[in-house]
């Protein structure tokens, strides 16, 4: 079920409106189909469009007809109605299952991208200077992004780490990685995030070069002190996680306390400029 605290917005591709909806609980947006099949085809008549296309998908047994999430949009004539709606990754796959010259350019995207992870499979030293180069063009300081992959490393060591203790990737991830930001930033990854103003995207890629640092301190200890203890069950887990996120507390107190201010700031490492399409924020 979606979080009833929701944000209701319209975004303009090509001149055109596309109607979306913000989940603050799965800080998620979904896109209306109907708008979006409407720009792709030209079509006169998106629904009938799209009834035909969602007939097909449940035919052949598609995926992605189980993802169809009915959400309450403003229709043209101001009344608020149920439409059908996808999240960013589902409604690049339904894309894909549409024959239109202007779903091309997003199929050939996204062919480039599958592409490229097999790549990076292969030699993972081709990921970071992808990343390293997507940094650039978004306009970071060299400084800070080498700071950034190295909290990519310590992320990983991490999560290997919790791998190996049993944990399972995603909800239970998330659970400990919540437990050691309030331990060493007194807030939850979700406040810290309303905090720098963020309804999408890594927080990671919000944080200043202290801010990085002490996150991969308290990740760092947290996979040290597991290595250590082996704990098992999320509980466990759970209390390394506040002892490794307590580490980097105690780092963060003594740098305020010369700083004499704080290093949680609602300031970002870099204002962002992305081109906006129907699926960034």
């Amino acid at each position: 079920m979606l979080n009833m605290k929701k944000s209701n917005s319209v975004i303009l591709f090509n001149q055109k409106q596309v109607r979306r909806f913000y989940d603050d609980g799965k800080e998620t947006w979904y896109f209306s189909i109907i708008d979006v099949i409407e720009i792709l085809t030209d079509t006169s008549i998106p629904r009938r469009y799209w009834s035909d296309l969602k007939n097909k998908l449940k035919n052949e047994g598609s995926e992605v007809y189980e993802k169809i999430v009915q959400l309450k949009m403003t229709a043209p004539d101001g009344k608020q109605r149920k439409t059908d709606s996808f999240s960013t990754e589902d409604l690049l796959r339904v894309i894909q299952s549409i024959p239109s010259p202007k779903a091309e350019p997003f199929k050939l995207w996204l062919a480039k991208v599958g592409y490229e992870r097999i790549e990076e499979t292969e030699d993972p030293e081709l990921a970071i200077d992808r990343a390293m180069k997507t940094y650039l063009k978004k306009g970071y300081s060299k400084e800070w992004i080498n700071q950034r992959l190295k909290s990519i490393e310590v992320r990983k060591e991490l999560t290997d780490e919790w791998q190996e203790r049993g944990m399972k990737e995603g909800l239970e991830y998330a659970i400990l990685t919540d437990e050691i930001t309030r331990a060493w930033a007194d807030r939850s990854v979700r406040d810290y995030k309303k905090f720098k103003g963020l309804k999408k995207g890594n927080l990671r890629d919000n944080m200043t070069n202290l801010e990085l640092i002490l996150n991969m301190l308290a990740e760092a200890s947290t996979a040290e002190i597991s290595k250590k203890k082996k704990p098992n069950g999320l509980e466990n887990n759970k209390q390394v996680a506040r002892k490794g996120g307590f580490a980097a507390k105690k780092a963060r107190l003594e740098i305020e306390k010369q700083m004499g201010e704080s290093i949680i700031t609602a300031k970002r490492a870099k204002k962002i400029k992305v081109k906006q399409n129907f699926f960034l924020e």
